[in-house]
């Protein structure tokens, strides 16, 4: 019988749904209290996770999810750093670079 591989899932903050982890990206808080997008998902520290969406990015700039996810105000720098990232991410992945 062939082993059935498990798919790591993960919540988003933004919609709260249950995606699998390769569909996400991983935003941290580091012990020095700064946040900041994780591209390989291993940076230590309280991660928390946001569709690679566009209209997900923009929901959680105007929530401001991650001064709740992380517990600190989130400077609004960071988000616009976000909805920048993603939309890069968007169109590598539109153009099968991804």
């Amino acid at each position: 019988m062939a082993k059935v591989r498990k798919i790591p899932l993960r919540k988003s903050v933004v919609s709260n749904e249950i995606i699998d982890k390769r569909d996400l990206l991983r935003i941290v808080k580091n012990k020095e209290g700064l946040v900041f997008i994780d591209p390989t998902g291993k940076a230590n520290g309280r991660g928390a996770y946001i569709k690679l969406d566009n209209e997900e990015a923009m929901l959680a700039k105007k929530k401001q999810v991650f001064n709740r996810a992380f517990s600190m105000e989130v400077d609004e720098s960071f988000y616009d750093d976000l909805i920048a990232y993603v939309d890069h991410k968007v169109k590598r992945r539109e153009l099968g670079l991804e």
